[in-house]
C-alpha cells in the first residue's frame, strides 16, 4: 500500500546564526536546514503550529515529505529534532534531501501485537519490557516500513527476542549489523524485592518505639 503524501510548506532563511534563529523563533516559527544528495544546504523557517500539527500525526520520522520551499519542492525525511529542554517543543528541525536511489537511516518504532495473550504474562505472571522503542534501520526511501511489528504471544519469563530474529521487510536492513539490539524481554516482578523491603520498613517502625519505651 503506497504511503499518504506528506507535505510541508517553509520560507527559505536568509540569514544563519543564533540571532537569526532566536528571532524566528519569536516570530512564531521553528529554523530548520536540508541537507544531503551532494547539494547546497537550505535554510528555512516553519511555522511553530504547522510543525506542532504534523508531529502529532503518526510516523512524522518514517515518511517522505516534499518540502515546498517557496514554489521549489524538495523530498526530504525527518533525521533530528532539538528541543527546548524546559518546555519539550521543538526548537531547531534537520531534514535530509532524498531521492530513490538513497539508502537513508529511519528510526522506525517498535510496536507490540498479542501482549494478551503472551505466555509469559497470562500465564507465568511476568512483566513485559519494551528495551527499544525506536530502531535505527536503513532502506531505501520507498521502502521504509511504518513500524516494527513484534509478536510477543509465545515470549516466556526470562525470553528477549533481537532484531536478529525479526523478519524486516524487503531491502530493509539493520543499522551496523545490529542484530543483537533487544527489543522487548519478559521478566519476573519484584516480588522478592518487596519480600525484602517489607523486613526493613517493619525495623524502621520498631525503631522509634523502641527508643521512645527506653526514654521512658
Amino acid at each position: 500500500m503506497e504511503k499518504e503524501k506528506k507535505t510541508l510548506s517553509v520560507k527559505l532563511r536568509t540569514r544563519a546564526g543564533k540571532g537569526a534563529a532566536r528571532a524566528d523563533r519569536r516570530a512564531g516559527n521553528v529554523p530548520g536546514v536540508i541537507y544531503g544528495d551532494n547539494k547546497p544546504l537550505v535554510l528555512f523557517s516553519v511555522s511553530a503550529l504547522d510543525l506542532a500539527a504534523e508531529l502529532r500525526k503518526p510516523g512524522f520520522r518514517t515518511h517522505i515529505y516534499e518540502i515546498d520551499v517557496q514554489g521549489e519542492k524538495i523530498h526530504a525525511i525527518c533525521q533530528d529534532i532539538q528541543r527546548d529542554i524546559i518546555y519539550n517543543t521543538p526548537i531547531h528541525i534537520d531534514f535530509l534531501r532524498v531521492n530513490k536511489s538513497s539508502e537513508i537511516k529511519v528510526e522506525v518504532p517498535v510496536v507490540l501485537v498479542n501482549e494478551d495473550t503472551c505466555v509469559g504474562v497470562k500465564v507465568e505472571g511476568g512483566l513485559i519490557n519494551i528495551v527499544s522503542r525506536e530502531v535505527p534501520l536503513l532502506c531505501h526511501p520507498d521502502s521504509i516500513p511504518e513500524s516494527l511489528v513484534i509478536d510477543v504471544a509465545g515470549l516466556h519469563i526470562g525470553e528477549s527476542l533481537h532484531l536478529g530474529e525479526i523478519k524486516l521487510p524487503e531491502g530493509v536492513r539493520p543499522e551496523n549489523n545490529e542484530e543483537n539490539l533487544t527489543l522487548v524481554t519478559v521478566h519476573a516482578p519484584m516480588a522478592e524485592e518487596k519480600e525484602e523491603a517489607a523486613p526493613v520498613a517493619a525495623a524502621e517502625t520498631a525503631a522509634p518505639a523502641a527508643a521512645a519505651e527506653k526514654k521512658e
